[in-house]
């Protein structure tokens, strides 16, 4: 094969195939990478399916690579599933384009990736920039012997049963509970621990084995931290770089398999209110009180049931007439899928995915009653059910969806598990598109048509590509003020004592979201004013005071809104799965994943 990428009309069927796959990865990496890939031989190549975010490392890519000649340069971008390596001379390059295109190659999990090589001209990689570790954090290096690690490990011994893919959510320690130093030792294995400034700042530190992590100040009061849940962790290959920051040389970047860690954590509880200097984040000092999330997964269920569930049932009609405008990616999706292929829409909604190809199979699910009813009466298959658990046999669906649904679920653990459902459902290479809420509605300095909305700037009804929870922005939205601010909302406590409606008093408070705004918590409830005739079933809560121009109630939904990279962190934790592309789409992340 030569490097003008031309075929032969005298290639056989196994040649046909590879040479279609090679140009569809090529005309992928331009649509949503912009890696523009060249006819002519050159000394670099991109390497599709050979980056560190579909599991491949650097020692495990580099020998391949080499076999073919002198590498000059292996670059490898952070969560990108290709990478970039340039060769000593052309020949060399030319060598590799004919010699590895389309070789088989495992993966550090055991599974079997193909690689696809394209010539490049240059190498375009997005350089993350010199980074510090935030004020006040500092990372000691051997604080105990290894005999004392053990020992304590020993003592405690909470290794049977775990697995190693160590998660803690981002998260700030309580200002009023604990005063300022807080520290803690890592046992077992080392881990990469995120710290996130509010202004979106992300700082990935090494915490080696047998290290003290000190937050002070800033890093202690301002900067959120936590543990991504994955098997990897991206981290430098070079033996001299084992604490600290990740830096961005991403010619010295790998991955690193995560083991079992065990932390020691410290904290000094605090017996008056916190003066800090960052009254934004402290609660303490600020006026609204903080948000209750879940603590187990039966309160998780029983937050659903009551502001997801019950409210789509209430305003299933009204929630249908706002859903008619397919989204172009969704249906570019759809319309790519090879004709006769089975897809399953989990969380179908009124069905509006149903009908886009004629030529699918496709059958719909929801957990709304009157939902599914609507998509039987336009003539579509749809059945009731959890996506947590569907009534359909494994590995029978070609492809499936699941638009504005994972961010209903209450909890990590749910939202994992309503992926993996997906995944089950998928055949062997069967692909799955997810889209999920952003917590980023400002993206790349552009403004997601949620708050750029205007409901008066036009004289006709507008449908917010955003998801399926913020079209009153656009169509329905009477000017509010600050009402949603002010609403009583029932905190999870509340269902421990027989409902909402309960005597019991919680200072524990969910946030309401103000409509059209940037969000400011990541889990919290979302108005819907109804609009049009309720039905006969009674309404769920309802909260706060509508205005005479808007006589509909208005329900909450429960939503988790996902940052940047933590859709993808949790498909990560799947096994058997690729990650095919990742993308931002008007306010919302978005993942196609293969299953491998």
């Amino acid at each position: 094969m030569d490097g003008n990428h031309r075929s032969n009309p005298k290639c056989n069927k196994t040649e046909k195939k590879f040479l279609r796959k090679q140009i569809k990865a090529r005309h992928t990496l331009l649509r949503h990478e912009g890696v523009e890939t060249v006819s002519c031989a050159t000394q670099s190549l991109v390497v599709a399916n050979g980056g560190l975010g579909n599991g491949v490392s650097r020692n495990q890519l580099l020998p391949v690579l080499e076999k073919c000649g002198l590498v000059d340069a292996l670059l490898m971008p952070p969560n990108k599933p290709y990478s970039f390596v340039r060769y000593k001379t052309t020949e060399e390059s030319k060598k590799a384009y004919v010699t590895l295109n389309g070789k088989e190659i495992v993966d550090d999990l055991g599974q079997k990736i193909i690689l696809y090589l394209n010539f490049v001209e240059k190498v375009q990689c997005k350089e993350l920039g010199l980074q510090a570790l935030p004020p006040g954090l500092m990372v000691v290096e051997e604080v105990i012997s290894s005999e004392d690690e053990k020992m304590l490990l020993e003592s405690i011994d909470w290794t049977e049963g775990t697995d190693n893919q160590n998660g803690i959510p981002a998260h700030i320690d309580t200002h009023s509970a604990f005063e300022d130093e807080i520290i803690s030792l890592s046992l077992g294995a080392e881990i990469v621990m995120d710290f996130k400034h509010p202004d979106g700042v992300t700082v990935p530190v090494m915490l080696p084995r047998r290290s003290l992590l000190v937050m002070t100040g800033e890093s202690r009061y301002l900067w959120t931290h936590g543990i991504t849940p994955r098997k990897f962790d991206t981290v430098q290959a070079s033996e001299s770089h084992k604490v600290g920051i990740i830096i961005s040389d991403i010619g010295d970047l790998t991955l690193s398999k995560r083991g079992i860690r065990t932390s020691f954590t410290f904290r000094k509880v605090r017996q008056t209110s916190c003066n800090c200097i960052y009254p934004s984040v402290c609660d303490s000092q600020r006026k609204e009180t903080p948000p209750s999330f879940p603590e187990s997964d039966k309160e998780a269920s029983q937050l659903e049931q009551e502001y997801v569930h019950r409210v789509y049932e209430e305003i299933a009609g009204h929630f249908s007439s706002t859903r008619h405008t397919p989204w172009p990616r969704i249906t570019q999706f759809l319309k790519a899928l090879p004709s006769g292929s089975i897809v399953a829409d989990i969380g179908c909604g009124n069905g509006k995915y149903l009908g886009i190809n004629k030529e699918l199979h496709m059958i719909g699910c929801d957990r709304s009653q009157n939902l599914v009813d609507i998509c039987r009466e336009r003539q579509f298959q749809a059945f009731i059910c959890d996506a947590l658990a569907v009534p359909v046999r494994s590995e029978s669906c070609d492809a499936c969806i699941s638009i504005a649904v994972i961010h209903h679920f209450a909890t990590a653990e749910r939202r994992v598990a309503a992926l993996q459902e997906l995944v089950r459902l998928l055949r062997p290479g069967g692909k799955a598109l997810i889209y999920v809420w952003a917590m980023e509605q400002e993206y790349n300095k552009q403004k997601s048509k949620y708050l750029r909305g205007n409901r008066n700037s036009q004289g006709k009804k507008e449908e917010i590509s955003s998801d399926a929870s913020v079209q009153e922005l656009l169509e329905q939205m009477p000017d509010m003020g600050d009402q949603d601010s002010a609403c009583s909302v029932p905190s999870i406590s509340d269902f421990w004592e027989g409902g909402c409606n309960s005597s019991k008093v919680t200072n524990s408070k969910l946030p309401v979201h103000t409509n059209r705004t940037s969000f400011h918590s990541q889990d919290l409830l979302v108005p819907w004013h109804l609009k049009g005739n309720r039905g006969k079933d009674k309404p769920v809560e309802q909260f706060g005071t509508v205005g005479s121009h808007d006589p509909g109630p208005v329900f909450h939904r429960y939503y988790h809104v996902f940052c940047e990279g933590e859709l993808e962190a949790a498909c990560q934790t799947l096994s058997n799965v690729s990650i095919l592309q990742s993308y931002y789409d008007q306010g919302n992340w978005c993942v196609i994943l293969q299953k491998l």
